[in-house]
Formats: C-alpha cells, sequence, structure tokens
C-alpha cells in the first residue's frame, strides 16, 4: 500500500517527500494504483494514506484556524502557518518577453494537454477555498491572453468563502478586457511595468506596447480598482534611476507602486550587482519625498508599506532577498500543468493533476496538499543559495 500510495506524487526536480519514496512516478502507474485501491482498500484508502503521509510533529497551529475544523487542518504548515493566499497560474504563456522572466532562448511551453481545464482548476480551487483560503490571485504567463479567463473570473468569484479575486497581469491586452473581468468578480489588480520610458520598455520586454499598459492602469483607476498596484522590479544600471519618477505617480492617483527587489529564476541571468536592495531604495525615496512614513502591515504582507503626506497613493518595497517575509508567508502556488508548490523559491513540486485525472476523490486531493503544505521550510535559503538551486523560469511558476 505504502508503494502504490507514492503514485499520486510527481517530482519533476527530484523533490523527495519521505526518504523511503520513490523519486519518479507516472500516470499509468497511479492510475493501476487507484484501480486496486477501488478494488481491494474500498474506503480504508484515507487512513492508510494519513499513517503514511502525516509528519511526526506539527509546531503550533495557527490560533486563526478553528478548532473544530479538521478540513482546515491541511492547510497548517509544521510551522503553524495558515495559509489562506492561492496563486493559480493559469497559462504559461505571455505577449511580452522580459527578461527577468523568460530566457533569452525562450521557454519550452507545456504541452496543452497537460495544462489544467477550466474545470480541473475549478474543483481544485474549490477544493482550497471550502478548506479555508479567503484569497486566489490569478497568474501566467499572461493570464489575459487565456480565451476563458473571463469564465474562470466568473465561476472563481462564486466559491462560497473567497473574499478576494485578483490577477496580475502586463497590462498589454487588459483595458478592453477589464469591463467584462470586473462584471465576472475581478476585486483588485496588480499591473507589472518596470520603465517609465517607453524605449526602455520595449528594450526589456523585447516588445512594444509601453502605451498600452499605461492607458491600463489609467483604465483600471476609472473602473474604481482602488488600489491599482503597479509593480517594478528595480535592477541595478536599468532603472534605479526612475524610482523617485514612479513614486510621483501616487501623488494624485490611487496607486500603490510596488518595488520589487530582482530575484534569480532560471535563465534570468540574476547578479547581485543588479540587485538594488530595498534598504538603497528606500534612502533614494526619503531623500526627495521626506514625509515619507511607514504603515502598520498585516503579519501575513509581502511588502512593506509606505504612505507621503499629500500623495493619494501609496509606496511598498517586496523585500525578499535582503529581508524576507516567511515567517509570515501564507501563500501556496498551483501551477499551470497542475504542480502544487509551497514556496515560489524552492524545487519541490507535487502533480494533483495527476491524481486528479485519475479518479482521485476529494479527500485524497486533501491529504497529498496537507502532506506537501506539511513539508514547507520554514524559510528560503538565502539569495545566494537561490541562485544557485535549479528551479523553473518565473514563467512557468506563475509572476
Amino acid at each position: 500500500m505504502r508503494r502504490h500510495l507514492s503514485k499520486f506524487f510527481h517530482y519533476p526536480i527530484g523533490f523527495n517527500l519521505s526518504n523511503s519514496f520513490p523519486l519518479k512516478c507516472d500516470v499509468s502507474s497511479f492510475c493501476a494504483a487507484n484501480s486496486i485501491r477501488q478494488g481491494l482498500f474500498g474506503g480504508h484508502l484515507n487512513e492508510c494514506a494519513t499513517r503514511a503521509l502525516a509528519t511526526t510533529s506539527c509546531a503550533s497551529v495557527s490560533e486563526d484556524l478553528p478548532k473544530d475544523n479538521s478540513v482546515s487542518d491541511m492547510l497548517v504548515d509544521s510551522f503553524g502557518r495558515l495559509h489562506t493566499y492561492l496563486r493559480i497560474s493559469v497559462t504559461e504563456r505571455c505577449n511580452l518577453r522580459c527578461q527577468y522572466c523568460m530566457p533569452a532562448e525562450g521557454v519550452e511551453l507545456t504541452p496543452s494537454p497537460q495544462i489544467l481545464t477550466k474545470t480541473e482548476i475549478l474543483r481544485l480551487a474549490n477544493l482550497f477555498v471550502s478548506s479555508g483560503v479567503t484569497k486566489i490571485r490569478l497568474t501566467g504567463g499572461e493570464p489575459t491572453v487565456r480565451k476563458d479567463i473571463e469564465d474562470i473570473c466568473l465561476e472563481l468569484s462564486n466559491l462560497k468563502g473567497l473574499r478576494t479575486l485578483s490577477m496580475t497581469t502586463n497590462g498589454i491586452a487588459l483595458t478592453r478586457k477589464l469591463p467584462r473581468l470586473k462584471d465576472c468578480g475581478l476585486t483588485s489588480l496588480n499591473i507589472s511595468v518596470d520603465t517609465l520610458v517607453p524605449a526602455k520598455f520595449e528594450f526589456m520586454t523585447r516588445r512594444r506596447g509601453h502605451e498600452k499598459v499605461m492607458n491600463s492602469i489609467n483604465a483600471a483607476i476609472d473602473l474604481g480598482f482602488n488600489p491599482v498596484k503597479v509593480n517594478c522590479v528595480v535592477m541595478r544600471g536599468f532603472n534605479d534611476d526612475e524610482i523617485c519618477d514612479f513614486v510621483e505617480l501616487t501623488r494624485d492617483k490611487p496607486i500603490d507602486i510596488r518595488f520589487i527587489e530582482f530575484m534569480p529564476f532560471d535563465g534570468n541571468v540574476w547578479n547581485v550587482k543588479k540587485l538594488v536592495p530595498y534598504s538603497e531604495m528606500l534612502d533614494t525615496v526619503m531623500k526627495q519625498f521626506p514625509s515619507l512614513k511607514r504603515d502598520q502591515d498585516h503579519p501575513t504582507d509581502t511588502a512593506k508599506n509606505f504612505t507621503i503626506d499629500g500623495h493619494e497613493g501609496r509606496v511598498s518595497f517586496i523585500t525578499s532577498m535582503t529581508e524576507h517575509f516567511c515567517a509570515g508567508c501564507n501563500r501556496l502556488r498551483l501551477l499551470t500543468d497542475g504542480n502544487f508548490k509551497v514556496c515560489l523559491f524552492g524545487p519541490s513540486e507535487v502533480s494533483l493533476r495527476d491524481p486528479l485525472r485519475c479518479g482521485a476523490e476529494d479527500h485524497e486531493l486533501r491529504e497529498i496538499i496537507g502532506a506537501t503544505v506539511k513539508k514547507k521550510k520554514a524559510s528560503h535559503v538565502g539569495m545566494f543559495d537561490i541562485a544557485k538551486t535549479a528551479n523553473r523560469p518565473m514563467i512557468h511558476i506563475g509572476g
């Protein structure tokens, strides 16, 4: 039974869930195991799976977890962190080719039959929301290039218990799609743009379209999104001279400009010399905007948030490299191919698609999710070790 149970898992980068489990599995083996389960084990898989997959100990459980809700325990890791935020990558395709996201030679896209269908996305999302997830963010690639993105938004927004449905987008095709997306339940937006100079935009993204992105930001404001979060990856020698220009966007508009430290991923040629640390960015802003003051952040916030006297918007810093926020991490990731990832910077992944397609029941999928969450580490290994660790390009993981 222990051997059959291991077939629920997929290890694309050599993740060893347990020293006694094999490192490889395939769909046919899982299906065979599932057939045996149905024919021989009846309802005993739940008990067997729990014994085989349970971690040896669980530290303090989050105080936010209802004491009588055993299902929600699947979202609590061994450090007591309750994960209520799920990021779902709906496509690996993108209409830009940003240098920090995609290798210069491009990437091999996952074949279409291996991509989660809308029905599969909704079933897995419902499992997470019914277990305590309150926020879902749709990412990519570029989520607006997926043809059924409006339908996905509409059905996700109707999940009981979901409070926030967000999207991270590059804004290229957003202006014409945004009214319908809002009608379908989209409640918040992050729009990525790394320069206010069109020529630099074309250099970074290997495409034109700067004006379309800026129009999308204004369209989002006009439609009542407040704030509109603008993501800016800061890189030395490219856009670090524009930091204060970005801050000026917050003066008269409800824009939250979010400066992001440059992070290493496969193929993006990360170099610490390109990294502009949070402390340096903060110093740059304070010199020109001395009234900058820190907000009271929520323990699960990824950003350090600030306001400036007289500005309608605010300024934030995402300091993943120099001052990580792993202790308050409440985020999980579902990738386009159905792999489940508990840490952006960790190489470990487990397939939810394969067992789902081979007939796994909801309680069995919950056991896989819970066992994987329990394996989440206390923090990432640090930027220099991350740079040496095999991981996927950002476009495969989801922004």
